[in-house]
């Protein structure tokens, strides 16, 4: 697949990582005092596969043709691989103690956990 290379004037995002999918839509309009796109057609760009933060670049592995590709005026965007970047919280550990001191008949409706084996 051909790479698409993007550039912007501004500094990247922090968030974006390699994995992430970028996607477009067409360029933004104002309306309310706010920016929004007239068409809601958002097209999937595809996977980065390299961020260069000193030129403001990222490179996308796409299938986009060359009237696909986004233009200077596109919205840029980008989703967090979620089989990648879905968590929970790690290294820690809870202990809790229930204790009923009323003497008044009562229920507890439910307790709830998550936990994983990290490492065997």
């Amino acid at each position: 697949m051909p790479n698409l290379t993007l550039t912007f004037s501004s500094p990247l995002n922090a968030s974006i990582q390699i994995g992430d999918i970028a996607y477009y839509t067409l360029a933004p309009s104002t309306v309310g005092g706010f920016q929004t796109s007239t068409q809601a057609e958002i097209v999937e760009i595809g996977a980065v596969n390299s961020i260069n933060n000193n030129t403001n670049t990222i490179i996308c592995t796409t299938t986009l043709l060359n009237n696909g590709q986004p233009t200077t005026s596109s919205y840029i965007f980008f989703s967090k691989n979620n089989k990648v970047n879905l968590s929970t919280v790690l290294g820690y550990y809870g202990e809790l103690k229930f204790k009923n001191d009323s003497t008044a008949k009562s229920e507890l409706f439910s307790v709830g956990s998550d936990m994983f084996i990290s490492s065997k």
